[in-house]
């Protein structure tokens, strides 16, 4: 049904999207996720030329809607477009909000409007709001009246811009289960969406979005159960992650111990976890004898508790961990006690040792 092909948008010197690629098929729906400001919105506003691409072309059933002979109004109709902010006619009555345009642009009577918009109601539970002005509604009312004003302009796809992301936490219950029922009925959807469990429960396909691209996609189990990619895994494991180089033997330790505590407060892990960190560190980089290159991650998974610690070292291969004759056993017991598992490898000429820490409460 949608076939975009080297799509980008750039504002001045900012781009927002390079280089997006995808195909959406008929009847499918297709969650949008990822971290703000990474494109979502810019990408579904570029579908119905809300927002005018840069460069790149989209097919709609076949025809080109870059093309300057194409009729982008009669392509809006069928693709109707629901946004964070409602956007109801303030000084109409609810049911004028939903025949307004199929009367103006469908050219349909207004007996046939009223029909059709009082069924719509009805699917979206609101029916006895139809006298109401749209002040008079809850959020979570609005939305589903902008939901039915859509569908009273009978489209073939239906892109939703973060339907919830305005609404009360109690409130967004409401629309998510208007477009669930759409779901069973066949509705083809684009929605961009913070809420992962919807779109894990109601995609055929989730598009996570990063860098101004499709990142990754796939099935909502594969996305959300076996990600491929390093961003994917961090922004669904919901990851956070210190950072600290090292240059130099002669490193600040007060300056590293201060942001490992800081990152450890911010993400509320316990004192007792927090000076275990610190001693897996020290002891680390007590048995390092190259400091000239060396990268120190903190990981912590908001998602699964886990915390990870990897040391990357440039230099010859070689396990700092391994028992080789060293003195310093009684450093290498306390490492091995404090980590639940242990991993070495070799990389691109880096030394890296990924331990995962026990005791995450």
């Amino acid at each position: 049904m949608i076939k975009i092909e080297h799509l980008c948008k750039k504002y001045g010197k900012l781009t927002v999207l390079k280089d997006v690629n995808a195909d959406i098929k008929k009847g499918e729906i297709i969650s949008i996720i990822g971290p703000s400001g990474t494109g979502k919105s810019t990408f579904l506003r570029c579908l119905n030329l809300l927002d005018n691409p840069s460069g790149g072309n989209i097919y709609f059933d076949n025809v080109n809607l870059l093309d300057k002979t194409t009729n982008i109004t009669k392509i809006r109709q069928k693709m109707g477009m629901v946004f964070q902010s409602f956007n109801l006619y303030a000084h109409l009555s609810v049911l004028d909000n939903l025949t307004i345009g199929p009367i103006k642009l469908l050219g349909k009577s207004k007996d046939a409007a009223n029909k059709k918009a009082l069924e719509l109601l009805k699917l979206v539970s609101l029916a006895d709001k139809a006298n109401n002005l749209p002040d008079e509604l809850s959020g979570g009312q609005k939305q589903r009246i902008a939901i039915a004003r859509c569908l009273a302009m009978e489209p073939d796809v239906l892109l939703f811009d973060e339907p919830t992301s305005a609404l009360d936490p109690t409130m967004v219950s409401e629309v998510l289960g208007v477009i669930r029922r759409l779901a069973k009925e066949g509705m083809t959807m684009v929605i961009v969406t913070h809420e992962m469990e919807f779109a894990r429960n109601i995609s055929s396909r989730v598009f996570y979005m990063d860098e101004g691209i499709i990142y990754e996609e796939g099935t909502p189990q594969q996305i959300f159960e076996n990600p491929q990619k390093e961003n994917t895994k961090a922004f669904i494991n919901r990851i956070r992650s210190l950072h600290y180089p090292i240059t130099s033997k002669h490193y600040d330790l007060y300056a590293m111990n201060a942001k490992v505590e800081a990152f450890c407060e911010k993400h509320l892990l316990s004192r007792k976890v927090c000076s275990n960190v610190l001693l897996l560190i020290e002891e680390i980089l007590l048995l390092q004898t190259d400091f000239s290159d060396i990268d120190i991650c903190l990981s912590y998974s908001e998602k699964s508790g886990h915390l990870e610690f990897v040391l990357e070292a440039a230099g010859s291969p070689v396990n700092l961990l391994e028992e080789n004759g060293q003195d310093d056993d009684l450093g290498l017991m306390l490492i091995k006690n404090l980590c639940e598992t242990i991993q070495y490898r070799y990389e691109n000429g880096k030394n890296i040792l990924s331990c995962q820490l026990k005791d995450k409460q």
